[in-house]
């Protein structure tokens, strides 16, 4: 996806301060998603299944494979105790077959396929010595049975993707990069492209990279086409949904990430979080907040309203219990106590916590009522 022709980017480099080098009109080549997980076969050696996934086996055994959604493995020690707090997780499982188990023949090797998930703390769990191998969690941490290890047998073979280039079109090169242009230079340094708004201000950092190789530009004298390798990497293409609705400068109406889609909204909140007011004091304790609740339809989609009732249009309170926990103990705009008034909160009640994602279950609405009332805020439905 290519920026606006009326949007602009802007280049600043790096030796100790930043100075603007360039404005260009047009990019190809910002946006780039990662590829989806690799999916891989995996065997649950010496397994006994239970719940879902001796429902899932009996299903794939009558119709040769069957879906089960995400299987957490619980790592356990010598004692059957969890090592550890985080769970490991297989995403897209599908059950393929089993078989007897080798070892013991009361006990069953299960073959699945899944994708690992991106949230996972380490490649492969290991199990300590005398253990007596894994728990097996749904999402939600129900039982489906035990194993006593866990085999990787292969990984689908995928060719390496090859991302192009950035080219920056149509920039007006000044500062340091107009003299290196001058003297001939090779070595062009590294730059940083900026995101910015209608009246030049800086919406949001996009990549940073090295600055290779330079032609004159078609768009008009005096213009060139820079060619950018970057090391960071790059926005998604979600990112251009929302800096779309951010062209203006921060918003100054409320729900307009509610026309994004969930991974646009999942960058809202991290733009939210870039844009936020430094330096302003909370409000006074005991203040009441207004919660629009007619758009919250996933985890996201709270976290960006909530922003928005703490701290106005394009707000930023928390993406996550972490980081809300983090802006309850003030200097986010709003420190408890206060009130919440959760307007059409029958929307989140029926929403919250269905929809899967990668890493753990999502919250749920009563999670969320029972986070608030820890945390001294008095939530009021309505």
């Amino acid at each position: 996806m290519l920026l606006s022709y009326d949007s602009e980017a802007e280049f600043n480099g790096e030796d100790g301060y930043e100075e603007t080098w360039a404005t260009c009109a047009e990019t190809e080549g910002l946006f780039g998603d990662p590829p989806p997980p690799a999916r891989g076969t995996y065997e649950l050696l010496g397994c006994v299944p239970d719940g879902e996934l001796s429902t899932a086996l009996a299903r794939a055994r009558a119709e040769g494979s069957a879906p089960l959604g995400s299987l957490a493995l619980e790592t356990l020690d010598k004692k059957g105790e969890r090592v550890g707090v985080w769970l490991w997780h297989l995403e897209d499982v599908r059950v393929l077959g089993d078989r007897p188990c080798a070892r013991d023949l009361s006990l069953r090797d299960l073959t699945i396929e899944a994708s690992e998930s991106q949230d996972n703390g380490s490649d492969y769990p290991q199990c300590p010595p005398l253990s007596p191998g894994y728990r097996l969690l749904s999402a939600e941490e129900a039982p489906w049975g035990t194993c006593k290890d866990l085999a990787h047998v292969r990984y689908e073979q995928r060719p390496e993707p090859t991302e192009p280039p950035l080219r920056l079109l149509g920039c007006l090169p000044r500062g340091a990069l107009q003299r290196a242009l001058n003297a001939g230079e090779e070595d062009l340094g590294h730059a940083k492209v900026l995101r910015l708004d209608t009246h030049g201000c800086t919406v949001q950092s996009a990549v940073e990279g090295e600055l290779t190789a330079w032609i004159p530009s078609a768009r008009g004298r005096g213009l060139i086409d820079l060619t950018l390798e970057p090391w960071s990497e790059r926005p998604p293409t979600a990112a251009s949904e929302v800096w779309d609705l951010w062209w203006k400068g921060r918003p100054s109406t409320r729900n307009l990430w509610a026309r994004c889609g969930p991974k646009g909204r999942d960058f809202w909140l991290g733009t939210a979080l870039e844009n936020r007011m430094h330096g302003e004091p909370d409000r006074p304790l005991g203040v009441t907040y207004h919660l629009d609740g007619r758009h919250i339809l996933d985890e996201r989609g709270f976290f960006c309203a909530l922003g928005e009732a703490v701290n106005g249009p394009g707000g930023y309170f928390g993406w996550g219990l972490d980081a809300l926990n983090d802006c309850l103990r003030g200097r986010w705009g709003a420190e408890p106590p206060f009130t919440l008034v959760w307007h059409d909160a029958h929307v989140a009640r029926t929403c919250l916590g269905v929809t899967p994602h990668t890493g753990c279950r999502p919250l749920t609405f009563e999670e969320l009522l029972a986070f608030f009332v820890e945390k001294r805020v008095d939530v009021r439905l309505a």
